[in-house]
């Protein structure tokens, strides 16, 4: 009677890591994608930043800011990559480009450090 029991509950957890593995992995994967647009777009604000193009800097600035807030880490460099982009579209909403840049640039060192 235990026997059966047993093996039992060992059909349903391997049955349930199973399941839950490729659940969870997926998961993973999407919260590295988010972060990795981020990153992307970050980057892009940066290039654009450079040639002085602060309208195109705030747009990516606020497209690397929805994938970072989508990427579900919880990340001190995470954080601080959030507090960069949102810095860096205040100031290229007033038109400095430069101290914009800066921002955006502090962003990416803080997003690539995302694990």
């Amino acid at each position: 009677m235990k026997m059966r029991i047993h093996r039992g509950a060992l059909v349903v957890l391997a049955v349930a890591a199973l399941v839950g593995l490729p659940l969870f992995s997926g998961l993973s994967l999407a919260a590295d994608k988010h972060a990795a647009e981020a990153l992307e777009h970050a980057k892009e604000a940066v290039a654009h930043g450079k040639q002085g193009h602060a309208d195109v800097l705030v747009q990516h600035a606020e497209e690397a800011l929805k994938h970072a807030g989508a990427a579900g880490v919880k990340s001190p460099h995470l954080d601080e990559g959030i507090k960069h982009l949102k810095e860096a579209v205040a100031q290229g909403k007033a038109g400095h480009a430069d101290v914009a840049t800066q921002h955006a640039e502090e962003g990416v060192t803080h997003l690539s450090e995302v694990k």
